[in-house]
């Protein structure tokens, strides 16, 4: 009878969390800036090197002199290049 408890305190603790699956326990989405790369706009130009990564995966970048950070929804990387979805301009205007 002991033993029998003992399994059902178990699976108590394990069902949860085999419930919850792996795609819950994995971070929603990695980042794709790396320090040092080269952050291009949207129609190519070339706005400057990934000064730091933020913690939700956004480039910072230092441009004109000033630092501005590039939300990582717009970050992708073509053809091997860093490029964020909005334009020079844009990113500026983030400041």
């Amino acid at each position: 009878m002991k033993k029998s408890w003992l399994v059902i305190v178990m699976c108590a603790f394990v069902l949860p969390a085999a419930a919850q699956g792996p795609s819950e326990a994995a971070p929603a989405s990695a980042s794709v800036a790396e320090k040092g790369k080269m952050l291009m706009a949207a129609n190519g130009a070339r706005l400057g090197a990934v000064y730091r990564v933020g913690p939700d995966g956004g480039a910072q970048i230092i441009i004109d002199g000033k630092m501005v950070n590039v939300p990582a929804n717009t970050l992708t990387v073509a053809n091997g290049k860093l490029t964020t979805s909005l334009t020079k301009s844009e990113v500026l205007a983030l400041h």
